[in-house]
């Protein structure tokens, strides 16, 4: 008789924050530990706002050596712009931060994706390929409003740096009486985030009420950025885990195994 699979999150209510299409994998590693995944998406993700500028930009590509897609969403609605214009140029490299782009990507039909180990701009640009970029010009596909840091210091090492802003993010319109009730009865026992944006949406949407529970209840985040800003919100009982949906299941795992 075979043994019965360990279920260490048995019981446990997991609250997912990520935009509704990437929350799909998390959800199933949670189902499969034996938690219960709550789906609350803190960020809905759009198509952009002009997106003839980026179209312009995808009909040059060929004057780039250097493509960077900063986040699953920008290969989704990155990629898929692109394929419907044209194929990415041959000579062109790529480089992408987190491994969900990576395999985006790589399904995409990309190869040799430039990718750090650790999931943050900060790492990708200790990349030996993003530090000698002078007089080279690059174009990061990403959100409106993206964080200027990658562009920044690209520009600042000697590349030409554009902008292809193939997405936009913004507030859902969610209900959370449901989830409230659900904390309230007991049935929420962590809340996973993703991203400092998708904390502040998260606590905005579930008003003064919510973000009683919230304090009183472990946050677990993959990032020390997002650390940073979960403290700044006056929140104490965060836990770092590591990054990627594996990292942030087991922190939890081991959480709360350390609890019994």
């Amino acid at each position: 008789m075979s043994a019965t699979p360990p279920r260490p999150l048995a019981g446990r209510g997991i609250v997912i924050t990520r935009p509704a299409q990437h929350a799909v994998r998390f959800a199933e590693l949670v189902r499969s530990a034996g938690g219960n995944s709550i789906l609350f998406p803190a960020i809905e993700i759009m198509a952009a706002s002009h997106p003839q500028a980026v179209n312009e930009l995808i009909d040059r590509l060929e004057q780039f050596e250097l493509a960077i897609f900063i986040s699953p969403n920008a290969v989704q609605h990155g990629l898929a712009l692109i394929q419907a214009r044209r194929a990415l140029p041959r000579q062109l490299k790529i480089a992408a931060i987190g491994s969900g782009s990576v395999r985006e990507l790589e399904r995409a039909g990309a190869s040799g994706v430039i990718a750090p180990q650790r999931f943050d701009s900060e790492a990708l640009l200790e990349m030996p390929a993003l530090r000698e970029v002078a007089g080279k010009r690059v174009v990061i596909f990403r959100g409106e409003g993206g964080r200027e840091l990658l562009g920044d210091t690209l520009a600042a090492r000697g590349a030409t740096v554009e902008y292809a802003e193939c997405y936009r993010r913004r507030l859902p319109q969610l209900d959370p009486a449901p989830l409230l009730d659900a904390w309230a009865r007991g049935e929420v026992h962590a809340v996973a985030v993703t991203s400092s944006e998708g904390l502040r949406n998260f606590c905005e949407l579930v008003g003064e009420q919510g973000r009683a529970r919230l304090a009183a209840t472990p946050l677990f985040v993959p990032h020390p950025r997002i650390e940073r800003s979960a403290r700044d919100l006056g929140l104490a009982n965060v836990v770092l885990t590591a990054q990627g949906d594996e990292g942030l299941l087991q922190g939890m795992v081991e959480w709360f195994a350390s609890q019994r």
